[in-house]
């Protein structure tokens, strides 16, 4: 499967030839959602956390006697229903949530995406950029030059800190290495821009 190739002021180059097991994929919806939920469901952090009867501290004797009082019964000071005692059924830190998705599977999620990525023509192939020093405005000038929506994807092969440091006051682009392209920001950003030095990272996924 050929696509266009551009250079970074969105004159076509050549045509190139793209990975058919990477970028010809059906839709699948199911799995595409299984991969968005394992991500984050994985990265979640629990930080609430509230204390049980025996965390809190406090008297455990008995208030005021069983009857005769003309009150409810009540027990200890650390009651949930009085002022400053434990918290009944309260988030604790120690839940897990982590799910479990084998490898295969993430991977083709990932693929399914980049395939309707280029089918829905929100792929940009660009045959590299370069810029002489790290000044914003040269990343401005190279994303009003690439035909992208909203917000864009920037995939680098490496490291460069160049172009991450252009980019990095961009409100609606975000650079990321190749080899962490993930569902989440592929569906955050509605355009990716992949460099063509990319393509081989994407292709020894497939080996």
């Amino acid at each position: 499967m050929k696509t266009n190739l551009f250079d970074q002021k969105w004159k076509e180059v050549w045509e190139i030839e793209l990975n058919s097991s990477i970028f010809w994929l059906e839709t699948n919806e199911g799995l595409v959602h299984r991969a968005l939920v394992y991500q984050l469901a994985n990265n979640r952090m629990v930080v609430a956390h509230t204390k049980t009867r025996w965390e809190r501290r406090g008297s455990t004797r008995k208030i005021y006697r069983q009857k005769g009082t003309g009150r409810a019964r009540m027990g200890s000071n650390r009651s949930p229903i009085r002022k400053k005692g434990w918290v009944a059924f309260g988030p604790r830190n120690n839940v897990n949530f982590e799910q479990s998705m084998n490898r295969k599977e993430r991977r083709k999620a990932l693929f399914t995406v980049l395939s309707s990525k280029l089918a829905n023509k929100d792929l940009v192939i660009v045959d590299k950029i370069e810029f002489k020093e790290v000044k914003t405005k040269n990343m401005v000038e190279v994303m009003k030059a690439l035909p992208y929506q909203e917000k864009a994807l920037l995939a680098i092969p490496a490291k460069n800190e160049v172009i991450e440091s252009s980019a990095s006051n961009l409100p609606y682009v975000k650079t990321i290495l190749v080899d962490y392209l993930n569902v989440k920001d592929l569906l955050k950003y509605k355009t990716l821009v992949l460099l063509k030095d990319s393509l081989s990272n994407l292709d020894n996924l497939t080996k």
